[in-house]
């Protein structure tokens, strides 16, 4: 059983069918196991013995679409591939705090992702969001650095479960 997080690109808390409850009882559906969101923000920790993560994904859309009503891309990595994220420590020396805005943009298509910091004081996330979209396309999804610890943090706790 390996352990997964699927991470949903522009999902809105706000909306009823898009809080982890939701999302959880959606992803229940394909029978994965240790279904678990990780923040309001898309992020659902899962175990599942899956390893067609390309169909997995498409499985998730359809699942969605169908159930809750909204169509989102779907970026899956497993446990060890943010586990090996993490070793790379691409932002070395880089102290995590204001006004420092540390982000990781995933991309669907490959199995590569974007580290890059925002300096606040010259720039906005959005404008950063724009010019990732414009250069890669919008099959992709940003989380923030210590959003990428929780849901690492969450996926730890199902080690001893496996």
């Amino acid at each position: 059983m390996t352990t997964y997080v699927a991470l949903i690109r522009g999902i809105m808390p706000t909306n009823p069918n898009m809080k982890g409850a939701s999302l959880k009882t959606a992803f229940e559906m394909l029978n994965l196991e240790n279904v678990t969101p990780v923040i309001a923000s898309g992020n659902i920790v899962f175990q599942s013995d899956t390893k067609d993560i390309t169909k997995l994904e498409a499985e998730l859309e359809k699942v969605m679409e169908k159930n809750l009503g909204f169509k989102r891309d779907v970026i899956i990595r497993s446990q060890e591939d943010l586990e090996r994220l993490v070793k790379k420590d691409p932002f070395k020396n880089i102290e995590d705090k204001k006004p420092n805005y540390l982000v990781v943009t995933f991309f669907k298509d490959r199995k590569k992702e974007l580290c890059a910091t925002i300096k606040l004081t010259e720039g906005k996330t959005p404008d950063f969001m724009r010019e990732v979209e414009k250069n890669y396309g919008k099959q992709i999804t940003t989380r923030t650095w210590k959003t990428v610890g929780r849901i690492l943090k969450a996926m730890e706790k199902f080690d001893n479960k496996i």
